[in-house]
């Protein structure tokens, strides 16, 4: 590592899992600087170690997943969030950052932490960076934790942070009752070009096919899917379920004849199955952990080409705003056709009947290009532009300084 910048990021998730907005991000920030990605401590005997889902042994170890990337896989004790024990997860994280940053004789120059764990303000004339993705507190149901003891977490990392960087308006409204300043920074996506041919991933299904690409669990709604089951529309839905999650009634979804379900997939299998989609679906329900969310899967949908309708949400809202100004400034199309919000099951089989693709080929061809171009507004590479902007990283040698910035699309 030869520039002068260098950037350690404190993970949420471990570095192998299913590839989320901070893996996208800390890719995109490879332009400016070299990352230190940190993985979240983990228990030598965790089953998803002792399964391979997660790589690593019972020492910390560094590794080199990607291009301007090096990992730190970490370890914690067992039982690291029980009390008395999880009073050393965070000192044994920041004792193994140190041993990591000595072996690669680095000093950061910005520290962005996705975890509320004390791990911020102890790096010297770091930047400190708060990047927060999801609203901790409203999710400690979904997570096992105390929302009381994420709340205290909350107060002393926002004490300890330079900037607070936020995915959607909902989380940015949560940290300014806290006092914070917020930068509002949403998930991305990449548009690859050229696309996938969409007999990549023969499905068997009638068109018009909706698609749903994540994972599945109670973030999801049933009852819309059900609903466009009903209405006689294909359905393809990619992705693990959590076992927890509906049983009996995602199994009698699954089992109808338009029905398709792949479970997980690769990553690099993804794509052809968008391409094999007419339109992408984001049916969440209306949850305080959904509403402080900004689904990827949306702006995936229309990187693909594809049109979506979303449920109702405050980021849904957000981007659809950013489609009206862009459409009608840039095309002279309304942007009904190529995203549409609903907030009932009835409101999207509405909303997908009058978005099904036409007869005209070449009118459906000049809707997917616009549904890509919109996408590029809101691509990896310029939300990381936003993050490095925000500190600092505005020139190329440059020493990273707190700033605040707000970009009001991509």
């Amino acid at each position: 590592m030869t520039d002068p910048r260098h950037l350690v990021w404190i993970a949420s998730v471990p570095w192998d899992g299913i590839p989320g907005t901070e893996r996208q991000m800390v890719t995109a920030m490879t332009r400016y600087a070299p990352v230190l990605w940190v993985d979240p401590p983990l228990s030598a005997i965790t089953p998803a170690r002792l399964s391979g889902r997660v790589t690593g042994g019972i020492v910390p170890s560094l590794s080199e997943p990607a291009p301007g990337i090096t990992r730190l896989t970490t370890v914690a004790l067992p039982g690291l969030t029980r009390p008395g024990v999880r009073t050393t997860t965070a000192p044994l994280l920041r004792a193994q950052i140190s041993w990591a940053l000595r072996r690669l004789r680095v000093r950061p120059s910005a520290v962005v932490s996705g975890y509320l764990e004390d791990v911020l303000g102890r790096w010297g004339p770091a930047v400190n960076v708060l990047y927060i993705t999801d609203d901790h507190v409203a999710g400690a149901g979904l997570m096992g934790l105390s929302a009381d003891r994420l709340r205290g977490q909350e107060r002393l990392a926002l004490a300890r942070a330079d900037v607070v960087a936020v995915v959607s308006p909902t989380l940015a409204e949560h940290w300014s009752a806290l006092g914070a300043d917020p930068v509002l920074i949403p998930n991305g996506c990449s548009v690859a070009d050229p696309w996938p041919d969409p007999r990549a991933a023969p499905t068997g299904l009638p068109r018009p096919v909706l698609g749903l690409v994540g994972q599945l669990s109670e973030r999801i709604d049933l009852d819309i899917l059900t609903a466009l089951s009903d209405a006689g529309f294909s359905l393809l839905l990619v992705g693990p379920r959590d076992p927890r999650w509906e049983t009996e009634r995602f199994a009698e979804l699954t089992g109808r004849p338009g029905v398709h379900y792949t479970g997980r997939v690769p990553a690099a299998s993804v794509p052809a199955y968008l391409a094999a989609i007419d339109i992408g679906i984001t049916p969440y329900t209306a949850s305080d952990f959904n509403r402080a969310s900004f689904p990827l899967k949306t702006l995936e949908y229309l990187a693909a080409g594809r049109p979506v309708v979303s449920t109702d949400l405050p980021g849904a809202r957000w981007l659809l705003e950013d489609l009206a100004r862009a459409g009608l400034a840039v095309t002279g199309q309304p942007p009904a056709d190529i995203m549409t919000l609903a907030s009932t099951p009835a409101g999207f089989v509405t909303a997908v009947r009058r978005m099904v693709p036409g007869s005209h080929a070449g009118q459906e061809q000049a809707r997917r290009e616009r549904c890509r171009a919109f996408a590029i507004r809101h691509s990896w590479g310029r939300r990381a532009d936003a993050l490095a902007a925000a500190i600092g990283f505005t020139q190329a040698g440059a020493e990273p300084r707190p700033g605040r910035h707000v970009p009001q699309s991509g």
